[in-house]
């Protein structure tokens, strides 16, 4: 292996030498010209053919025999030239002198594992809060081939389990399962979500109703280490996880996640891929902000909304909860029954503006707008209706009619102000016809919601009736940036699941949907990896409990209760990870380098004896690539302390949590 690796690395310095002797492929300063070179490729360049044929190892490296005669690998040429270990940076240049290479291909395979490590490249400063943190947490990443993947995705060992509850919180003693064996405790874990999401998959697979998630939006060039493919990283990022989670959805299952205008395409493609295109549901259009006040610094118009996609497990299966928003007085609806008790051939019809302006002690609707005002007089005959909403209604068209509906149609066309009556099933309930039209009560637009009587319309996709005002401290934790309202998140699970589902966010972030999923009943999981876990999950979670007020909380009359399992992946090359990404310094780097060497699982690829040969080459990097580099010579299957390696003495897991594990696993 070590052989093949510095071959490589010779080829790289040889064409180089070679491709510089062509004057057209060289700048004024020296440098080569990676383009010009490509571009003469492509046109089979008879000079530049020459001169790779000049040389043995490069003949070798880029021609093959046919029957006696050579033929140029043209793209394999190509492929060599744009990757980025052929005239690299310095952090390249490093990694190709030691031998730290990605497997013997010069360009990634398909099928990749992202593994992301989410850190705060900066300290807090004077006067930041925790969502100015938040807002800097950019994430370092590594893609991993299929080769480079053996026990990455295995069950992990759980550690420093404990159950909060009203009186706070308590080692657990054991797992709650229904009837069904299936384990009915809300949960919240702390890790990286791809590998929690492979250790919950034996217990949970097939059983999730809901799942949504806020995910990265990959807005920022930077927000994945990635020179070359910001896009195609996220995406990969993306595909892992959305890979795993459609395993734990029911037939009747759904996924909703939210994204912004920068990568919805990409996403939607994405969820195409992953759940179908036959299993797309729908796209919401959400208002999260209003113009007002602002002044866009980019060019076009002003961008207030994000997007919800919308995929069943089997759309087939999937039933829709429907919903209803409110909505003001339609003045369409302007006629008013004085006698609805009655029968309908007997019903006495009025103008509605002209029955409430003489209820008010005027004679006429003319004197009531002057005296009163028009906007005054509106508002009286809304609240009227909606109080007498069986009695008020509007003529439309009549839809769907049979024979015998037709034919009374046009009596009762004939027949003005006459009131017809069509018998119906009762379910239905009978029709009523006047002057040619179907008479359409106002009752019908009529609903409680949230408690208040009022006029509504069946929701669309397109929601701006939801305010994201105010919302900062929902929960009693402060998250202005990214957080989302309780009310978008009940309006999502409610359309979506029912009472005691199981509901998984895998982006727990603030902890919105495990609050708001609390609240109304439905048992729920969320991950999250970061360290504010504790100040924003877990805070909020405990506020629901307590029996927290804010958000949704006083329209479903909560009043606190329940309770919350919290658990952890048990970190092991994770740890170094974290003292890596904290390390200030070159010093404390090297000091980390040190113990890693004799305690942390490297890499296969990585060798210390040449690492440490080349000590200043290293320490000649910046202080972030020196991070990205450590961080690299870690094995990635080792992250997190494997479920099989549980009794292994050398992770030092406790008895206690042995037999949590054991309980956990169903072993």
């Amino acid at each position: 292996m070590a052989t093949k690796k510095l071959q490589k690395n010779d080829i790289f310095e040889e064409l180089t030498n070679l491709l510089k002797k062509d004057e057209r492929l060289v700048s004024q300063d020296g440098v080569l010209l990676k383009n010009q070179t490509q571009e003469l490729a492509r046109k089979n360049d008879a000079a530049l053919l020459k001169l790779l044929l000049s040389d043995k190892a490069t003949k070798q490296h880029f021609f093959f025999e046919v029957e006696k005669t050579l033929i140029f690998d043209k793209e394999k040429f190509i492929r060599f030239v744009s990757n980025k270990q052929f005239l690299p940076d310095s952090y390249t240049a490093f990694k190709n002198k030691i031998g730290l290479t990605v497997g013997d291909e010069y360009v990634s395979e398909s099928k990749e594992v992202v593994l992301a490590w989410p850190y705060k490249d900066c300290i807090l400063e004077g006067g930041m809060t925790k969502e100015d943190q938040k807002r800097d947490e950019i994430f370092y990443n590594e893609t991993l081939a299929p080769d480079d993947i053996n026990r990455l995705l295995d069950a992990k060992v759980f550690t420093n389990l404990k159950r909060i509850d009203k009186k706070g919180e308590h080692k657990l003693s054991g797992f709650n399962r229904d009837e069904k064996g299936t384990i009915k405790d809300n949960l919240i874990i702390k890790g990286n979500n791809l590998l929690a999401l492979a250790s919950l998959k034996k217990e949970f697979a097939g059983k999730v109703k809901l799942i949504y998630i806020d995910p990265p939006y990959g807005k920022d060039a930077d927000t994945f280490y990635n020179d070359s493919f910001k896009t195609s990283t996220w995406l990969t990022f993306m595909k892992n996880r959305l890979d795993l989670a459609k395993n734990f959805l029911l037939p009747e299952g759904s996924i909703f996640v939210q994204i912004s205008d920068k990568n919805e395409g990409n996403l939607r493609l994405l969820l195409d891929a992953v759940f179908g295109p036959e299993n797309f549901i729908n796209k919401i259009t959400v208002r999260t902000k209003s113009p007002s006040g602002f002044q866009t610094v980019n060019p076009g118009v002003f961008e207030v909304a994000e997007y919800i996609l919308i995929y069943g497990k089997e759309k087939g299966s999937w039933t829709y909860n429907s919903q209803y928003i409110k909505t003001d007085y339609d003045d369409n609806y302007s006629s008013y029954i004085i006698n609805k008790q009655d029968d309908p051939t007997k019903w006495k019809i009025i103008d509605l503006s002209e029955h409430v302006s003489n209820k008010n002690g005027f004679s006429s609707v003319k004197e009531a707008k002057i005296k009163l005002g028009k906007y005054e007089l509106n508002a009286k005959v809304a609240d009227f209706a909606l109080i007498n909403a069986e009695s008020v209604f509007r003529l439309t068209a009549i839809g769907d009619a049979g024979k015998d509906t037709v034919g009374i149609a046009m009596e009762s066309k004939n027949n003005k102000n006459q009131v017809y009556v069509v018998k119906r099933d009762q379910k239905i309930g009978d029709r009523y016809l006047l002057n040619g039209q179907e008479i359409a009560f106002y009752s019908k637009k009529v609903r409680n919601l949230d408690g208040e009587l009022t006029s509504s319309i069946q929701l669309t996709n397109i929601w701006s009736d939801i305010s994201w005002e105010g919302i900062a401290s929902e929960g009693g934790v402060v998250l202005k940036g990214g957080k989302k309202p309780e009310r978008l998140i009940r309006r999502i699970i409610d359309l979506g699941s029912n009472k005691n589902d199981i509901v998984l966010d895998f982006f727990a972030g603030a902890g919105t949907t495990l609050a708001v999923a609390h609240k109304i009943d439905r048992q729920y999981i969320g991950i999250e990896q970061m360290n504010y876990i504790h100040d924003l999950p877990e805070s909020r979670l405990k506020n629901v409990i307590q029996g927290d007020q804010t958000g949704i909380s006083k329209i479903v009359n909560w009043q606190g209760g329940g309770d919350f399992v919290y658990m952890e992946l048990a970190k092991w090359n994770e740890e170094w990870i974290e003292k890596i990404t904290k390390a200030k310094t070159s010093k404390e780097l090297a000091k980390l380098w040190d113990e890693m060497k004799e305690t942390a699982f490297l890499s296969y690829k990585v060798d210390p004896k040449t690492i440490d040969a080349n000590v200043k080459d290293f320490v000649d990097l910046s202080i972030a690539d020196q991070k990205k580099f450590l961080i690299e010579c870690l094995d990635k299957n080792q992250l997190y302390v494997n479920l099989s390696e549980i009794e292994d003495k050398e992770y030092g897991v406790s008895k206690e949590d042995v037999r949590l594990n054991k309980e956990f696993y169903g072993q």
